[in-house]
């Protein structure tokens, strides 16, 4: 069973920056695609970046790309998401999720989920 650990969120300014972690274990994690999920009051949860095993495939939703890098440290069993120049509108809480099936899949596993908040 893969285990999930998010840590990083707190309050940030408009303009500002966060880096997420996500620590794993119980799994291989170089084996798993991940990825990030959040969800914003009051609105349904929503995909935010994936990365694949060895980090050569990325995707990024429209309302992140340019803003948001994730990245994964395989040695470490660490998945990251670096968040530049955050708006408002990125308050949510994020979720660390892993995939055991194809890089398109569902995810399999998902994390207690960390809270972001940006103050304008």
């Amino acid at each position: 069973q893969v285990q999930l650990v998010e840590s990083g969120g707190g309050l940030a300014q408009a303009g500002g920056s966060l880096r997420l972690s996500c620590a794993t274990s119980g799994g291989t994690f170089s084996n798993n695609a991940m990825g990030w999920f959040r969800q914003a009051p009051g609105k349904e949860r929503e995909f935010v970046a994936r990365i694949s095993r060895r980090a050569l495939m990325k995707n990024y939703a429209d309302p992140v790309k340019g803003r948001f890098t994730i990245s994964r440290d395989n040695a470490k069993n660490t998945v990251y998401l670096q968040m530049n120049s955050l708006k408002p509108e990125d308050t949510a809480v994020y979720y660390c999720v892993a995939y055991s099936g194809s890089y398109y899949d569902s995810p399999d596993y998902w994390g207690k989920g960390t809270l972001v908040t940006v103050s304008s």
